[in-house]
């Protein structure tokens, strides 16, 4: 078993791919709660060219804190794609338009601590860019149960504020949803802001917190965008998965590696 195996299919970067001795054991999985999941081997890929980036970024408004949606849908695209960890009716795998994923928010809590603060990503409007992500619908008091679980999870602990986004989901991009995101800003006093990928990579290497090591939380991600198909792109997490790849057999021995997961 190596310490680190990474793949990638021919052609262009179309996304991350994990080997095997990357990935939890069966019994350490994260808690879903009841209700469709994303299923890999039932995702359906769209052509790359109607996911392309858009000309510009959608424009829209968070919403207000008055507002009661009987029927609200939630945009993950770190954790929340693998643990949302909240009860909800429907979910899809899909994108956002105008945004890149980028691991520049610190974490003192979940993936990390005061003195070791991990990295976490968060959204950057990007007018190229084109993030992947699952989209939940919560309905009726599954509305207000999210909104506050999350409020503590991703507001309290994270630092993250609300933003209203546009998703397209993958199966029907050509009709798509309203949805909230938590995004991460530079005014948030955990926001660690760009750094080059191998330092990057070296303090989640070194990251743990209350939800595990900063690490699990780098190769779940970067297996869930695998699983998405190779229309699917982030080259600044192949970046940084590539550098740990490179420094996993160093930092720590090879019987030791899956602990870390």
């Amino acid at each position: 078993d190596g310490a680190a195996q990474l793949e990638r299919p021919g052609g262009a970067r179309p996304g991350v791919r994990v080997g095997q001795s990357f990935r939890a054991p069966a019994g350490d999985q994260p808690r879903r709660p009841p209700g469709p999941v994303p299923v890999p081997g039932t995702m359906k890929q769209e052509p790359a060219a109607q996911n392309s980036p858009p000309a510009s970024p959608p424009s829209s408004q968070p919403l207000s804190e008055d507002d009661d949606p009987q029927t609200l849908w939630i945009f993950g695209y770190g954790s929340l794609v693998w643990r949302p960890d909240f009860a909800y009716s429907d979910s899809r795998v899909g994108f956002v338009r105008g945004y890149s994923r980028r691991f520049w928010q610190g974490d003192t809590f979940h993936r990390g601590s005061d003195k070791m603060p991990g990295r976490v990503v968060t959204l950057l409007e990007d007018h190229e860019g084109c993030t992947w992500g699952v989209a939940y619908q919560v309905q009726g008091e599954q509305v207000s149960e999210a909104l506050k679980y999350l409020n503590v999870r991703e507001a309290v602990l994270g630092g993250y504020d609300t933003k209203e986004v546009t998703f397209y989901p993958q199966d029907t991009p050509d009709q798509p949803l309203k949805a909230l995101a938590y995004v991460a800003t530079p005014q948030n006093p955990g926001y660690l802001g760009p750094a080059p990928e191998e330092a990057i990579a070296t303090q989640i290497l070194a990251c743990r917190g209350f939800s595990g090591h900063n690490l699990e939380y780098l190769l779940r991600l970067a297996d869930f965008m695998q699983l998405c198909g190779p229309q699917a792109q982030d080259e600044h997490l192949a970046a940084i998965v590539d550098a740990v790849g490179t420094m996993l057999p160093c930092f720590c021995p090879t019987e030791q590696a899956l602990a870390l997961v």
